[in-house]
Formats: C-alpha cells, structure tokens, sequence
C-alpha cells in the first residue's frame, strides 16, 4: 500500500515539477479535424465505376476514420457525358468526356481508371504516373500487354520525385478475390511451387451448365450471354485468352518471371462438347477451364490455359457458376486456396475500392510487380491427357492407335467407349501416362491423317496425377 500510494501522490503532484498527466485522446468525432480530401479522378462511369461510386458514398465515414482523409470523386470522365448514369453523383462531382480535366488537375492525386482497351487507357495510365497521380485499375490487359514498360515508367518517374507515385491492380485478376495483394504480402518468406485456378467466370458458368445441366456449348453460351456474364463478342473469354493475360500476370508476381503471352499455351472451350462431359461423369469427374503454372525444377517454370479433366476429390470440381478460385501451392503454407466473385459490378469495384483506400492509408509497394527473378518459362509441360477421337469403322484402329503412340513414346493408361447411339459421332477416349504436351501433338497430328480418324482431334490435360487413385476411392 506504501508504494501505491507514493506513486498516486507523484501523480497528483507532477504539475508541481512542470508536468501534467497524460491524457487518453477521445475519438475524433467532427471531420473538421482531419486533413484535406483526397481527391479523385475516375475514367469510366459504366458498371465498375458506377459501383466504386456507390461504395466510396456508402462507407464515407467508415473511410474517413480509417484514412484520416474524405475520399472524394472530383471528376468522373467518360465517352458521353450526357448518357444518364445508374448511380447518384457525389455532391461537387462533375462528369466531362474530356481527358485532361483530370490528367490536368493538380488537385486530384489519385487516378482510377476502369474504362477498358490498352489505347486510350494506356495514355490514361502513363500520363497519370508522369504527372505525379497515383493510380488504381482493373485493366488486365493493358497490365498484361505493358507491363515491363509500366514497371520501366514508374522506375524512371519516381527516380525524380521525394515521394513515389504508386501503381495498383488488384481488380485485373478475378475481381473481388484478392490475390494480386496475397501473392505481393503473403508469399515473400514462401517458395510458390504452383499456381492454378478457375479465373474466366464466363466459362465456368457455361462448362457448370454443360456438365449440370446437359446443355450443348451454343445452349450454355446464349444462357450466359443473357445474363451478362458473356460479351457480344466472346472470344476472349471462350478462347482461353482472358485466363491467359490473368495467368501472366500471377506468374510474375509468383515467380518474378516475364512471359510473352503468346508463348503461354492457350486452348479455350469452343471444342469441348456433351461427349466430353458423359466421359468425365465415367471417370468421376468433371472439366473446367484452368490457368496452370508450375515450377520444373528449381529455375523454369511452365505453364497452360486449357479445358482440364478434374476428379470430384479436387478443390476446384467444386467451384461452379461465375465464381473463380485460385490455388496456390507453396514450400510453407503447402495450399492456399482464395474462392469469390471474379467478375462483376460490386465485386470489381470493391478491389478498386481496397487499392484506394490503402493508398490514402500511406500504403507503399515499390515494386507492384514483385522482383524479377532469372527463372526461365519453358513451353511446354507434362501431364496425363485425354484425347478424344471421332472415328469411322475400320479394322486395325487400336493397333494403330498403340503404334503411333509407342513411336513417340507416349504409354496409353486406358481407353474409353460409351455405347454407340449414332454412327455418325462415334468416338472412344485415350488417357495416356504422364507424357510432355509436344508428344501429344505429334501422336494427334498423326492419328488425324489416318483414314479412319474423323476431323481434329481434341485433347487436355488430366489435372492432377492421382486421377486414377481419385476415380476408384
């Protein structure tokens, strides 16, 4: 009690000695305490930005204490200013079709760009970080078209600045699912082995209703077009490509690798059909379309986009509908799997919405692309397959088959046949051994030339290597 009781005299009389006692600081409750706004330009006012609009309005508050800063939209520039807008304008916002009353504006210090296309974006984006503004996409392809050059620009301009201007992205790659910030925070004391993931929410709605619902490739795809998950144009999405620029992307933050896009193997749905998905249920599977990359020894990496078989035991048979998901296999955590929303208007915006709010927070990444490392892509890479033929009858056909695979020494596992209905689409399955991608195009090449073979062959990976362990458990 002695000692308690010094101690609440000294306190009582430290103004004695010029002292006072220290004071908890109450919340701050008025926003005239905190600094100015921090102003924004958005580029786009469709979909995504209409939904950062929406959520930068909703959570003001919320933000404003976070940040210390009211986050506020100034100028909003889009292709015709007159067209009338899903969203409320925030008080004091503008709307203008032209370019520079942003990228001219030295009162805003943030660009958001969502405005799509690798033309004018690209002006929008490198005039943005020349004049010092710190910027927020959700442009994959431009990122994936630019992005040595984007890393080269923002070396050189905040080689001349106190402050560095910062470059953020995590809307690019699937949306809502923050993988670019994973793969940038997460990972650094990790050694990622693989990456592979579900990310093309288009035709993973269409692969869940071919394989669900029985419907054929041109049924799913009008069904996903009518709900806005498919462009008027599809390519990008039913080819494959779309996961590809996503794929680049992961793999340099993954591996610090930088790969030319079209050296990425890339194989889309448009020749998957019902027959396709009647052999996955035989094996106890299904397909979905995968982006693929994975370490081969200890400095090259290889990696696809292709339809793949997937047994019912795997992480992502369950992943179905416009919902992506990402895998990632590392030395210290072994597997992480992130699953979510990776397209659309609220999910998009939210990353776009997370990247500004960090930035306002004084968040700082240096190198946005993670550092480059001398690992090595290499194009090509080894699985089991399944190759599907269409056939005429004809005596010899398995014999043929097994020679031209042992000339190139590919070693069959097992081969397929559901009942023939119809003559005219009469097929049967081969599911190789592990065997390289080169190998199986040169069996296909082969195997097409023959009489008996009737127009190309299709052929993917099997995902993992203990499919058949899988298929009999």
């Amino acid at each position: 009690m002695k000692v308690l009781s010094s101690v609440l005299v000294a306190l009582a009389s430290s103004s004695a000695w010029g002292f006072a006692p220290t004071k908890i600081a109450s919340p701050v409750t008025s926003t005239s305490l905190f600094a100015e706004p921090l102003h924004i330009g958005l580029f786009g006012g469709g979909t995504v930005g209409g939904g950062i609009v929406e959520i930068l309005e909703k959570k003001k508050a919320h933000f404003e204490q976070m940040t210390g800063r009211e986050l506020k939209v100034k100028t909003i520039c889009v292709r015709d200013a007159n067209k009338p807008r899903d969203f409320d304008l925030p008080e004091g916002c503008s709307v203008t079709e032209n370019f520079d009353d942003i990228l001219k504006d030295d009162s805003l210090e943030m660009v958001v760009e969502v405005m799509g296309g690798t033309t004018q974006a690209k002006d929008v984006v490198y005039t943005a970080l020349k004049n010092g503004k710190n910027v927020v996409t959700a442009n994959k392809a431009l990122i994936a078209a630019y992005m040595p050059e984007i890393s080269s620009l923002l070396e050189e301009v905040n080689s001349k600045r106190d402050e560095a201007v910062e470059f953020r992205y995590e809307a690019a790659v699937c949306g809502g699912i923050p993988v670019i910030r994973s793969l940038q925070s997460d990972f650094v004391g990790d050694t990622i082995q693989m990456v592979s993931g579900v990310i093309n929410g288009c035709t993973n709605f269409m692969l869940t209703a071919m394989d669900r619902d029985g419907k054929s490739y041109d049924e799913a795809l009008a069904e996903a077009a009518r709900l806005g998950y498919a462009e008027e144009d599809p390519t990008l999405d039913v080819g494959g490509f779309d996961a590809r620029s996503k794929l680049k992307i992961l793999m340099r933050l993954a591996y610090g690798v930088e790969v030319e896009e079209n050296d990425i193997s890339c194989k889309g749905i448009t020749e998957l059909s019902k027959l396709d998905f009647e052999y996955a249920k035989m094996m106890g599977g299904s397909i979905k379309l995968v982006g693929f990359a994975k370490r081969v020894g200890s400095d090259k990496v290889a990696a696809f986009v292709s339809p793949c078989y997937v047994t019912s035991e795997d992480s992502l048979y369950a992943v179905n509908g416009a919902t992506n998901a990402v895998e990632i296999t590392s030395d210290n955590l072994v597997s992480t799997t992130l699953i979510g929303e990776g397209a659309g208007r609220y999910p998009t915006a939210n990353s776009c919405v997370n990247d500004m709010v960090a930035l306002a927070k004084g968040d700082k990444t240096p190198l946005p692309f993670n550092p480059a490392s001398n690992t090595k892509f290499v194009n090509d890479y080894e699985s089991d397959f399944y190759i599907r033929l269409k056939y005429r009858d004809a005596i010899g056909i398995t014999r043929q088959c097994g020679e031209i695979c042992e000339k190139y020494g590919v070693s069959i596992h097992s081969i397929l046949q559901n009942p023939i209905t119809k003559r005219d689409d009469a097929a049967f399955v081969l599911i190789t051994e592990k065997v390289s991608l080169s190998k199986v195009k040169q069996v296909c090449a082969e195997l097409e030339a023959l009489e008996w073979c009737k127009g190309p062959i299709f052929s993917m990976p099997v995902l993992r290597e203990n499919w058949a362990a899988a298929m009999t458990s």
